[in-house]
């Protein structure tokens, strides 16, 4: 059957993982006293009083900076915010039997922790098999109550990143996260393997993310701000390996590959990133021993070395803050148990 779908394919929603839209209005001098849901709605095109509405039950509606119910009376000179959750599109959702691993859920959101090769929404060349058509499944089994079947989603992750993520269960809890994205209160913390030593123990990275110039499946940073969106990454360093380094990244900002993207751009490249150039030896010897070894490391994880694992936010009904932490996959895990193992040999061999 048709259903509705928060579609992000073709348009500039591409460079974010985040999916909202955020408006900014101020009322004219001769403004007369209207409500704020109507007000909203004359201003932004293709945008239904429902929506509006929705966004007004869940906060994201702002007056001078306070937030305002839909009776609201805009006066002149107000300053109207407004944060509203990625319109649905109609596109066909067929409930699949695909495993998830449900980390928590209620009648509000559901969070999962995505496992590797699950795409999020379906797309080009990923029709089905994706994480929508599992939820559709999963609500179906369990009789859950989801206004359209499968999920409004309010981020994604990469189809080879594991980890955690949350998908809201009606339209209210929607908008709602999308506030909290937009707001920056979403704690979301990451863990990935990544080519070379730091100097230091900690930084943070920033420049602008939008697609290369090169190749239109990457995304590249622009420093000078010229192009893109502008996009925050904070590292620290958790524990070294001489040739690689596993680190954890606590975003600010949500854009297409920006962990994969901001390491690449300060010579730290994701371990087995083909896209980013990670699957190479950058670091380390050309002794055809330290080679095999790589080698297998590679086979062991034949992705790029990234899991979500820490994610947390304020619960869109209750106001209570709820933190999860996912354990880093087995195949992650392997590879870094292999770097501990490669390191502790060196350092025996040289004693």
């Amino acid at each position: 059957m048709s259903e509705d779908f928060v579609g992000i394919l073709g348009d500039s929603r591409e460079e974010s993982t985040e999916l909202f839209e955020h408006f900014r209005i101020v009322a004219d001098r001769g403004q007369t006293l209207v409500r704020v849901d109507k007000f909203l709605q004359n201003r932004l095109e293709n945008v239904s009083r429902n929506r509006v509405q929705n966004a007004a039950k869940a906060g994201s509606i702002l007056v001078n900076d306070k937030p305002v119910k839909s009776n609201y009376k805009v006066k002149p000179n107000d300053v109207v915010t407004v944060v509203l959750a990625y319109p649905p599109r109609e596109i066909v959702i067929t409930p699949e039997h695909i495993p998830l691993d449900v980390v928590y859920e209620d009648d509000d959101v559901i969070v999962v922790n995505k496992q590797a090769g699950l795409v999020v929404h379906p797309g080009h060349g990923n029709f089905d098999g994706t994480l929508l058509n599992a939820l559709a499944y999963h609500f179906k089994e369990n009789g859950s109550k989801v206004e359209n079947g499968f999920g409004y989603l309010v981020h994604r992750i990469d189809k080879d990143t594991t980890g955690l993520m949350i998908v809201a269960k009606n339209e209210t809890a929607q908008t709602n996260l999308a506030a909290q994205f937009f707001e920056h209160s979403i704690t979301r913390r990451y863990q990935a393997l990544v080519w070379g030593d730091f100097n230091e123990d900690d930084g943070t990275i920033e420049g602008n993310i939008g697609r290369s110039l090169r190749d239109r499946v990457a995304m590249a940073v622009y420093p000078d701000g010229d192009q893109g969106k502008s996009a925050v990454t904070h590292y620290k360093v958790l524990e070294r390996f001489n040739y690689v380094s596993l680190v954890e990244c606590r975003l600010e900002t949500g854009r297409t590959h920006q962990i994969r993207v901001h390491m690449q751009y300060i010579g730290h490249p994701l371990f087995n990133d083909v896209l980013y150039g990670g699957d190479r030896i950058l670091k380390g010897t050309t002794f055809s021993k330290y080679r095999q070894f790589i080698d297998n490391c590679f086979s062991e994880i034949p992705r790029h070395c990234l899991h979500a694992k820490v994610l947390g936010f304020v619960h869109p009904t209750t106001g209570k803050e709820l933190l999860f932490d996912s354990e880093l996959p087995s195949d992650m895990k392997a590879v870094i148990e292999k770097w501990r193992n490669y390191l502790k040999t060196r350092i025996e061999d040289n004693q």
